[in-house]
């Protein structure tokens, strides 16, 4: 049961069930199959090798995990949940062995700000093993793992560092599109191609959207591949200000967004030693860099890459249809972040990829024409990304958040075991590079751009 301590939390049980199993009174039920149902032909490209129901089950807890997180809405008040989950697993004394489960708790509770109560019972029906396919996979000399999207972090990484790497980086899918990843030379099947799972709301409603959960989702499809792959890192591609800001720049009453810090990976190292006996690194290569340095790393080293086709907005499309082809929205935060640098790294897109022109005098003038709607959470989205960068920009100007970065900065230390003093000088350089990559792009949409008025600095 939840302790009493958390009871004022909101409160949801969920009860994941096997097909037709019995649901149990005061929990919400979550039925393999039907809420989460996994692919037979993804799953074959995680088990290439061997059928291994304890991988199985370790994708399972993710899709448990995400189901819940969006299932229960968060308070307006506050921000944590209470959950109780109870799951069916091959064998669930390995999931509640004293190492794994603390380990497992304390990667969820850490990176979602919630609490969690998981139970394991015994699964009772055999699961249908994948069919094998023959998947193309280069043993030559160590491997190394990086999750992979169609976002320009992504796409940039992974071409810089295949310089080095060559096939031995494994690409693991962790985003929704499977048609622009790099096919061997041989044209054959490559493993980890699609997520093997899929969480639907089915009959139900999700009503949170923070997606804290994600964070979980990705580092265990890539720590999981790091395992089946024989690998010893993974490799985050996400640059300084995506990694580290949200920690540096929290959001209201929000608690802080760890999905991308190493104070996350770390825990994620202990849980998956704790449960496959394999050690994995999650190595941050750009960590000390903004997202234009490392754009205009990967184009001075590949001038004919085609990192414009790469996708940062996470709207659907509902909200960025203009005319009937879906765009990128241009003003939520992953979008603010992606044109900041792309300016940054000496480059320019096509004024059309976006819904929204960052030079207009107001948010509303700066819609495409043929835009249906704008909603009023769009516009709570363009202010608020807009702020993070300005806030992340002038955070040394402010004495008041001294202490915050110098915490920031041996927090760092200590997850990544390099010394304070090397932190503190490396977080001092990308922060001032942020600001003057911010301050160059500000001074570029103009004077009377409305994102400049909304920053206090139109002329």
């Amino acid at each position: 049961m939840i302790e009493e301590e958390q009871e004022e939390l909101p409160a949801l049980r969920v009860n994941v069930i096997e097909r037709g199993g019995n649901e149990r009174n005061g929990w919400l039920t979550c039925e393999i199959g039907e809420h989460l149902t996994f692919s037979p032909d993804s799953l074959a490209s995680y088990f290439f090798a061997k059928w291994e129901p304890l991988v199985f089950d370790a994708l399972l807890v993710a899709a448990a995990v995400e189901f819940c997180d969006k299932i229960k809405r968060r308070p307006k008040l506050g921000w944590g949940r209470a959950f109780e989950l109870k799951l069916p697993v091959d064998d669930p004394d390995v999931w509640k062995s004293p190492k794994v489960y603390s380990a497992l708790i304390d990667a969820i509770a850490f990176l979602t700000g919630d609490t969690w109560e998981i139970g394991f019972i015994k699964r009772k029906r055999a699961l249908e093993k994948p069919r094998q396919n023959l998947f193309e996979l280069t043993l030559s000399g160590p491997l190394a793992v990086l999750p992979f999207s169609e976002g320009l972090d992504s796409r940039a990484v992974a071409g810089i560092l295949a310089t080095e790497w060559g096939d031995r980086l494994v690409r693991v899918r962790v985003g929704t599109k499977a048609n622009d990843r790099p096919k061997t030379a041989s044209g054959r099947p490559q493993p980890f191609t699609t997520i093997p799972y899929d969480v639907s709301s089915a009959g139900y409603a999700f009503r949170e959207s923070t997606a804290r959960s994600r964070g979980f989702k990705f580092a265990m499809l890539s720590g999981i591949a790091a395992y089946l792959a024989k690998a010893d890192s993974v490799f985050v591609p996400e640059s300084g200000q995506g990694a580290l800001g949200p920690s540096l720049v929290p959001v209201g009453q929000a608690y802080i967004d760890y999905r991308n810090h190493p104070l996350f990976t770390n825990r994620m190292s202990i849980l998956l030693e704790a449960l496959f006996g394999h050690k994995v690194r999650y190595e941050f290569p750009r960590l000390w860099f903004t997202k234009g340095e490392t754009l205009k790393s990967y184009v001075d080293q590949f001038p004919a890459s085609e990192w414009g086709k790469t996708r940062s907005c996470w709207q659907d499309n509902r909200h960025v249809s203009v005319d009937g082809r879906r765009r990128q929205c241009g003003i939520c935060a992953a979008c603010m972040l992606r044109r900041l640098s792309v300016h940054a790294a000496g480059l320019s897109e096509p004024r059309d990829i976006y819904v929204w022109d960052l030079k207009a005098d107001s948010f509303e003038d700066g819609a495409a024409s043929g835009l249906k709607r704008i909603e009023k959470v769009q516009r709570q989205y363009a202010i608020a990304g807009t702020l993070h960068l300005d806030h992340l920009a002038n955070l040394k100007n402010a004495p008041i958040h001294a202490p915050g970065i110098e915490l920031n900065a041996k927090q760092l230390a200590s997850a990544l075991s390099i010394p304070a003093q090397k932190a503190e000088e490396k977080l001092d350089r990308l922060l001032n590079q942020h600001g003057k990559e911010w301050k160059a792009y500000m001074a570029s949409l103009g004077p009377n751009s409305f994102v400049k008025h909304w920053t206090g600095r139109a002329s």
